[in-house]
Formats: structure tokens, sequence, C-alpha cells
């Protein structure tokens, strides 16, 4: 295994779930005292690993006929454009 890959990923998708809904989510239900701890856990966990195989098996069958390049520039484009609507969202919510 390449433990320098592993790092990488493993430090940009945690980085990238802080603070998300999801992370607040699992939040909400864990502090739920009729929410069993590990159902939480178990189900939180199971949800990302399912999440990370979707982008796992997509990102497979777009390398062999989508230049990374234009994959991360799209990828960028998409968070721009998601970021730039919720911003949009929250400015005509207090408007």
């Amino acid at each position: 295994m390449d433990l320098k890959l592993f790092t990488t990923v493993f430090t940009t998708v945690f980085l990238a779930e802080l603070g998300d809904k999801t992370q607040l989510a699992t939040l909400t239900f864990a502090s739920d005292e009729r929410h069993s701890r590990m159902a939480v856990f178990l189900g939180a966990a199971s949800a990302l690993v399912a999440s990370a195989a979707l982008g796992v098996l997509g990102g497979t069958l777009l390398r062999g006929w989508m230049n990374p390049r234009v994959l991360e520039t799209v990828a960028g484009i998409l968070f721009l454009l998601l970021g730039a609507w919720t911003l949009y969202g929250v400015w005509k919510g207090q408007g």
C-alpha cells in the first residue's frame, strides 16, 4: 500500500468532513439519549464507506476516457458553484 497516498487521501477527506452536514447530522443523532451510540457510529461509518466506494468506482470508470486534469477542473468548478449557491441562499434568506 502506498502510505503517502493513504495519508494524503485520509487527511483530505477527514478535513473536508469536519463540520460538514454529515458530521452535524451524526452529532445530532448521537446527542439524543434514545439512540444507541454504536448504531449511530456504525450507520454513519457505513454511509461514509459506501460513499467512498462510489467515489472510487466513479473514478475508476472515468479514468479510462477522461483526462484527470479535466476531472479536477470540473470538480473544482462544481465546488465553486455549490459554494456560490450556498452563499446566495444565505444572502437571499436574510434579505
